[in-house]
């Protein structure tokens, strides 16, 4: 326990340390949220299909003979390589240098490794590394990077699979109510109304957009992911997300549209441009809402 205290100590009286602590710790959780961000669909695929064919089979209908698939979760099997099934070693699992020194294949079958591999272990670590310098040491920003990495994890996966698991957007939601019980980030009503706030503003946006055209504009994975921002940083924080997010969402499909030749009914992930808007918010939202009030007068003199 002394030498744990000795260790904080330090670390609150050296920022450049708490900066190389957080960037190493980014390092060694990119590896856990490449798990996550790989395995977590799969297993919400199979959770589904299960519940699917127990449903088809109480209701008396034919079900085809389940595909075995071996149990999967984020701990079990270890890691191994899809293609051949060599289990990765330790020395294989070491962040970004492994994937440098491998030339970014497998050690056994020689198939190209995912560059999502070192690039979110890169992203893991710049992103608690900026957490860390930006507010130093203290709970709150520890808080802020662990929410930093949930927010990549979604991202990742929204890119991926258009999903937002609400395994992970709940949870975090209520986590970030329970920290501003004590106004870790915001105060608790504004964490409640932001929560209520950014879930029924993208929910009535759906709504509004499906009776207009007849489609749907998003999912419903985007409305908790908003409100889960709210709960974290108060509904001070969201018509700059909103804002920022749609802009983001704008920009890159209009890039896509030149660039790829998408079309414009190319369905698009919004989360990652909530997520990244909601990051943008967490880090420099009080300083973005001070000049933008600052600039109409809606701020009053000091």
């Amino acid at each position: 326990m002394q030498t744990m205290t000795v260790c904080l100590d330090y670390l609150a009286a050296n920022p450049s340390a708490f900066i190389l602590a957080a960037v190493v710790s980014g390092l060694l959780a990119g590896s856990f949220l490449n798990v996550v961000i790989l395995r977590l669909p799969h297993m919400m695929e199979q959770d589904w299909a299960s519940k699917c064919r127990a449903f088809l089979h109480e209701h008396g209908e034919m079900v085809a003979a389940e595909k075995k698939e071996p149990p999967l979760s984020l701990f079990y099997p270890p890691a191994f390589c899809p293609q051949c099934d060599h289990r990765i070693r330790a020395w294989e699992s070491i962040p970004i240098l492994s994937w440098l020194y491998l030339r970014g294949r497998c050690s056994a079958c020689k198939v190209p490794i995912s560059i999502q591999y070192p690039l979110v272990e890169a992203v893991a670590a710049l992103l608690a590394a900026l957490v860390a310098w930006r507010f130093g040491f203290g709970w709150f920003a520890i808080m802020a990077i662990l929410f930093s990495w949930v927010l990549l994890v979604l991202s990742a996966i929204d890119l991926r699979t258009q999903l937002l698991p609400d395994s992970i957007t709940l949870p975090l939601l209520w986590l970030g109510l329970l920290l501003n019980t004590g106004s870790l980030f915001t105060s608790l009503t504004s964490a409640v109304l932001g929560a209520t706030a950014g879930y029924i503003l993208l929910w009535s946006f759906y709504h509004a957009f499906r009776l207009l055209t007849g489609k749907e504009g998003m999912g419903y994975g985007d409305f908790k992911l908003l409100a889960t921002i709210g709960a974290w940083l108060g509904w001070e924080m969201l018509p700059l997300a909103i804002i920022i997010a749609t802009v983001l969402g704008a920009v890159v499909g209009i890039l896509l549209i030149i660039l790829r030749g998408h079309g414009r009914h190319t369905p698009l992930p919004f989360g990652p441009w909530l997520a990244t808007a909601g990051w943008i918010s967490l880090m420099w939202g009080e300083e973005i809402n001070h000049i933008y009030l600052s600039a109409t007068g809606l701020l009053p003199p000091a």
